[in-house]
């Protein structure tokens, strides 16, 4: 008897049309369980079909990352030794700028020694200079000094020659007028 059969008169007692469609669902089942069966084989062969075509593009597709990785690596490599190549360069241009600078430096020592060494020779020059202007400036006051003295003395005399020619004058001119007056007079 089957599984149907025993579930219909089991659950009969709750009405025959509940247990009819019960009874129903059991037969579809059991039929769906055969059938269910061959499909579960048929899906299981597709499965594995599927499996082994995974596996092949899994294993085609590590081949082809592994051969990506090895071409990464290769151009990392290739990149590192550039890259070291230059910073070496790099680091040689640095040395010859570090080696400019320092000889530059010296030079420039060199040169703003040379400028304090003229500099203090030129003061020198310039306060040798100042102290001959400052005697020769001595030297025009005295004659300005001398010059002035002279030119007084010479206006004194000339002051004393005309007062003496102007006493002269006047006195010659007193007695011209007074003989004129003495002639008007008589």
């Amino acid at each position: 008897m089957g599984y149907a059969l025993k579930i219909y008169e089991a659950f009969r007692d709750l009405g025959e049309d509940k247990a009819s469609v019960l009874a129903e669902f059991v037969e579809y089942v059991e039929s769906r369980k055969s059938a269910t069966s061959e499909e579960l084989k048929e899906t299981e062969l597709k499965l594995q079909k599927e499996i082994e075509q995974v596996k092949k593009e899994l294993k085609e597709t590590e081949f082809r990352l592994q051969k990506e990785i090895e071409q990464v690596r290769k151009e990392v490599k290739e990149t590192e030794l550039r890259l070291q190549k230059e910073i070496e360069h790099v680091r040689l241009e640095v040395e010859g700028v570090r080696k400019e600078l320092k000889e530059t430096e010296l030079k420039m020592q060199k040169e703003i020694e040379q400028v304090r060494k003229e500099l203090k020779e030129t003061e020198l020059r310039l306060q040798k200079e100042i102290e001959q202007v400052r005697l020769e400036v001595e030297g025009v006051r005295n004659e300005l000094k001398e010059t002035e003295l002279r030119l007084q003395k010479e206006i004194g005399e000339t002051k004393a020659s005309l007062i003496k020619w102007m006493f002269l004058f006047w006195t010659g001119q007193i007695i011209a007028f007074a003989g004129l007056l003495k002639f008007m007079l008589h």
